[in-house]
């Protein structure tokens, strides 16, 4: 029996563990053909592995999606290979493993996080939207987290684990300027450009804020 993406492509960064693996594998289980992106190589050989295992098509790309080269050549790839991209779930993302008050913080550390957990997201938006508009409307989910939303228990103010949060919260505000933005035009908006807002997985990015989970990435 065809599954519900039967057909359709997906894309997925941060695709090497946790959530990203999650979601790839649950589009190859609906029949979507898959781009699987990942700055960790090893890790999304592995998810890769574990769709073709069952027979289903996937292709891994390395990439940092805070390079707006990487990101085109990316979304490139994806239509160079299945010939559409009609879902993308942005995943990638980062957070600290020390965290001290925010004068010692590091400017290097603070760049790093919001290059990679809102620019990153920006940038796969950027090169995903005018793709999907060529075919009549596409789905985009943008992974943010509860952080965005509201404080963590045991968390001074003056604790630069903000430096996640910000970033989730300044995503979310580029969420609804897409969403007010592509609001017609074949888009489901709340469907085709949305973000979810998960509390730590059980994944090494979870693991930093006490998720006691053992697999790899997001």
């Amino acid at each position: 029996m065809p599954g519900t993406l039967t057909g359709k492509v997906a894309l997925v960064t941060g695709g090497a563990s946790g959530i990203g693996r999650a979601t790839a594998l649950t589009f190859a289980r609906e029949g979507a053909k898959l781009v699987i992106a990942d700055m960790n190589e090893e890790g999304g050989q592995q998810t890769v592995h574990m769709i073709t295992e069952n027979g289903d098509e996937v292709k891994f790309v390395r990439v940092d999606v805070s390079n707006a080269t990487e990101v085109e050549a990316m979304i490139s790839k994806a239509v160079e290979t299945y010939g559409r991209l009609d879902c993308a779930h942005n995943n990638a993302g980062v957070t600290q493993r020390a965290y001290p008050p925010t004068g010692e913080f590091s400017e290097d550390d603070w760049h790093r996080v919001l290059a990679i957990n809102l620019t990153g997201v920006w940038l796969c938006m950027k090169y995903e939207i005018p793709q999907m508009l060529k075919q009549g409307g596409g789905a985009i989910v943008n992974t943010a987290s509860v952080a965005g939303l509201v404080g963590l228990a045991g968390r001074s103010a003056g604790d630069t684990r903000r430096d996640c949060r910000n970033s989730r919260l300044a995503l979310l505000g580029c969420y609804f300027l897409c969403h007010r933005t592509h609001n017609d035009g074949g888009w489901r908006v709340c469907g085709t450009i949305d973000t979810i807002n998960p509390s730590p997985p059980e994944s090494p990015v979870g693991d930093l804020h006490g998720s006691k989970g053992k697999s790899c990435g997001r």
